[in-house]
């Protein structure tokens, strides 16, 4: 029973959620525009589902370029420690600090470089401690290679926030929905994006059909039927000239980027 006590303790403490919440909700009672991204945002999205934690976790958080001496000052009064070297190098894109419990933390600036550019910043003020839910949707979908974790969030995503505006709240607040404008925008501009997008929706039926276990219970939305909606959207949305361009070439010339590690 006391191994059994202890490894719960031990995994609580390695939880790198509530000291990253209480990072953006600090931020944003002091009006300092930080958001969480990644797998922690999903957990704070979709609260009610089973949440996918590892040992060692860093907290990924973003901001925008304007704000990037404001959000340094923010970190360092709430006890985290910039790598002052890095971010003078790199700060026009990504700051690194370290948290007071010594977990790394990586702040993207303005847009998330993987292996398509996500440009955050026209959602960014949309909800109060993430970023915009369909934003968190297309940083996982952009990957050509998912991996399990990816997979996890994306499900859940599409299983958890809704694809329509929800009603206001009582203080005239919107809570998280996946935003098809958005999606059909970014798609119809750009072909690699649509691309990788498309590819990854269609593969997600037999994903889930082969890992079950990814559709958290009684999720309000079916995970498959969203993805099938997002494809109509992708299919029928307007394209541009360049995106147009771009098709015509295709899978003959690598349509996305290897990302590289940068290293702090």
């Amino acid at each position: 029973m006391g191994v059994q006590s202890e490894t719960v303790t031990s995994e609580r403490a390695d939880d790198p959620l509530p000291e990253a919440l209480s990072l953006v909700e600090g931020a944003a009672g002091a009006g300092v525009g930080v958001k969480l991204l990644g797998g922690l945002a999903v957990r704070v999205l979709c609260p009610g589902f089973p949440p996918r934690s590892r040992g060692g976790q860093d907290i990924d958080l973003a901001c925008l370029s304007k704000s990037r001496k404001v959000v340094t000052a923010y970190l360092e009064s709430a006890g985290c420690e910039a790598d002052r070297r890095f971010n003078m190098l790199n700060g026009d894109r990504q700051m690194y600090f370290t948290a007071p419990s010594g977990r790394p933390i990586d702040v993207m600036v303005d847009r998330l470089d993987m292996c398509h550019t996500l440009d955050f910043r026209t959602g960014f003020g949309r909800l109060p401690f993430t970023l915009d839910a369909m934003d968190l949707l297309l940083s996982k979908l952009q990957i050509v290679e998912l991996n399990e974790k990816d997979a996890h969030d994306i499900v859940h995503l599409l299983a958890g926030v809704p694809m329509e505006a929800p009603r206001e709240g009582g203080h005239g607040e919107i809570g998280p929905w996946l935003d098809p404008g958005r999606f059909a925008k970014l798609l119809g501009a750009d072909w690699g994006w649509w691309r990788t997008v498309t590819g990854n929706l269609a593969k997600l039926p037999a994903l889930v059909e082969d890992r079950p276990g990814l559709v958290p219970p009684d999720a309000p939305a079916d995970p498959v039927v969203a993805s099938a909606e997002l494809l109509g959207i992708a299919e029928s949305a307007p394209k541009g000239v360049k995106w147009k361009l771009r098709s015509n070439v295709g899978d003959r010339v690598r349509w996305y980027e290897l990302p590289e590690e940068v290293d702090h």
